[in-house]
């Protein structure tokens, strides 16, 4: 996807987003990556998070990727982590991520390529705390950088085959707009977007 200016995300690192688990957790806290946070620990997540499109025989890059690449992938976009503070000798842990506006080394879909249009890719929660509200804090963050950075729609890729996944992305108001064969997945994505 080419590089579009985009204000300093200041006011994204700032404006903290929570999220109460029922019972006695703590508030999830959204914020931006820094240098102290653990790559392994964001790639483990990841491989937790896409083990059942892994086991649909799928294999999406954020399924398998090594550290390295999750470093690449993540600061060359606005990595956002949700973070489950410490509580009861437990130290805090990364719970989620999400990844405004990647700048790809591969040529992405048309749809990315409109000036209008920002997207999302990198998205993960904890498979033991899905259904939280977690992934609603991290999808409500880059919707409002992007539309921060002046964008009409964000956008995301998805596997085609993973129906339920889609479900939930219409169910937030997502709706496709084409396929797209990206060269390090062995399926067809689906182009989702959602007007801002």
């Amino acid at each position: 996807m080419p590089a579009k200016p985009t204000p300093t995300p200041h006011s994204a690192s700032a404006a903290a987003s929570s999220a109460k688990k029922p019972g006695n957790t703590p508030a999830i806290q959204i914020r931006l990556l820094d240098k102290d946070d653990s790559i392994p620990e964001i790639t483990h997540l990841l491989h937790r998070a896409y083990a059942g499109q892994m086991a649909m025989g799928l294999q999406p890059l954020a399924g398998r990727q090594d550290d390295a690449t999750t470093k690449r992938r993540c600061i060359n976009g606005e990595c956002f982590l949700a973070i489950l503070p410490a509580a009861e000798g437990k130290p805090a842990r990364i719970v989620g991520t999400i990844l405004f506006h990647e700048v790809e080394p591969d040529q992405g879909p048309p749809w990315f390529q409109n000036k209008h249009i920002d997207s999302f890719s990198q998205f993960a929660v904890d498979p033991d705390l899905q259904g939280l509200g977690i992934g609603r804090l991290l999808l409500e963050m880059v919707e409002r950088r992007a539309k921060e950075c002046g964008a009409a729609e964000l956008a995301l890729s998805m596997a085609e085959p993973d129906v339920n996944l889609r479900q939930f992305y219409e169910r937030r108001g997502y709706r496709a707009i084409e396929t797209w064969k990206w060269p390090y997945t062995n399926y067809t994505s689906l182009i989702l977007s959602k007007a801002l």
